[in-house]
């Protein structure tokens, strides 16, 4: 049994105020590459992983056995499953880039695993058992759902704090939204070599910087809700780039590229000067999204020659589906 999953871009935490009794709430993309490929078969005990020859990276060999034995111990204990599990990972990507690899490897896992002992489960309860979701639901509605997902963020009842996903334990917030996103609208993703913002650094941002300003919050949530969107929906691609830019630089998500290396600031501002419509960074970065269409399709060569051998730059779609499995 094979799953393959998308994967995501974060583009931004809608409330860190949470004055009126709500924290977080998130915004993201589901993207047809990079993908994460993972094959499962019985075995008597015990978990045992192998890669196909073509994954080299040894941060990405690191992450994945983590996440898959992580995520297999969570899903074995809660239904008392007595077997073990072969997992051979066929595809992988780059881990703390921005895409979100680590949940859709949890999630993945978890899955086939599921699937094998014929448990029917849905995304949100596999977050749950996992205990992924504590601030954005993006990763595991992007895995599930696909298109353009906008969640709901969670009760102060719920979670007490202003806490990266990493570090809270809230259990995954409601979808409020899904969307399809066009066919024939491409994204530009760039990946330059940077120090990434995790663990122990994210969780001290969070808490130096949080609460934002009210003000900020409703701007945002008036830019996705009245603008992004209904743009998406017109399939008008010039505004909707347009408030992508916009929402750079408002609320937590200006923090976060404000944090950045100038490295990175560089490059989005060259993204939009060779032509994207729109440009964003992914979470906490390094990746950075740009929107194109046919008529602006020579962006793609222009970042290539700007960013060179120090990173990574390819074009992608959105992809409005979740995993695929294959039995």
């Amino acid at each position: 049994m094979i799953i393959k999953t998308p994967s995501r871009i974060h583009m931004g935490l809608i409330d860190l105020n949470g004055s009126n009794g709500r924290y977080d709430g998130g915004i993201g993309l589901t993207i047809e590459k990079p993908n994460f490929i993972l094959k499962c078969d019985n075995s008597e005990k015990g978990i045992t992983i192998d890669f196909d020859k073509s994954i080299r990276n040894d941060k990405i060999k690191e992450q994945c056995v983590s996440k898959i034995i992580a995520g297999s111990e969570k899903i074995i204990s809660h239904f008392q499953i007595e077997s073990g599990f072969h997992f051979d990972v066929k595809e992988a990507y780059f881990s703390h880039s921005g895409l979100g690899s680590g949940t859709q490897i949890s999630l993945a896992t978890a899955k086939l695993i599921c699937e094998y002992n014929d448990i029917p489960i849905t995304g949100l309860e596999l977050g749950k058992i996992l205990k992924r979701g504590g601030t954005s639901g993006i990763g595991i509605y992007s895995f599930e759902k696909g298109g353009l997902v906008i969640d709901g963020g969670h009760d102060k009842s719920q979670k007490s704090d202003f806490l990266p996903s990493s570090a809270s334990d809230a259990k995954p917030p409601v979808l409020i939204g899904r969307y399809e996103f066009p066919k024939d609208w491409e994204i530009i993703i760039a990946i330059p070599e940077s120090n990434n913002i995790k663990g122990e650094k994210e969780v001290n941002i969070f808490q130096k910087y949080c609460p934002i300003p009210k003000t900020e919050v409703e701007k945002l949530s008036y830019l996705i809700f009245m603008n992004l969107i209904p743009y998406l929906l017109e399939k008008n691609i010039k505004p909707f780039g347009e408030t992508i830019n916009k929402i750079q630089n408002i609320g937590f998500k200006k923090i976060e590229v404000n944090l950045q290396q100038d490295k990175i600031k560089n490059l989005m501002e060259k993204m939009r000067e060779f032509g994207a419509y729109g440009v964003g960074m992914s979470s906490f970065g390094p990746a950075i999204y740009g929107i194109v269409d046919k008529n602006n399709s020579n962006v793609l060569k222009s970042v290539k020659k700007f960013l060179g051998d120090e990173g990574v730059v390819f074009k992608t779609n959105a992809q409005n589906h979740g995993f695929e499995i294959k039995k």
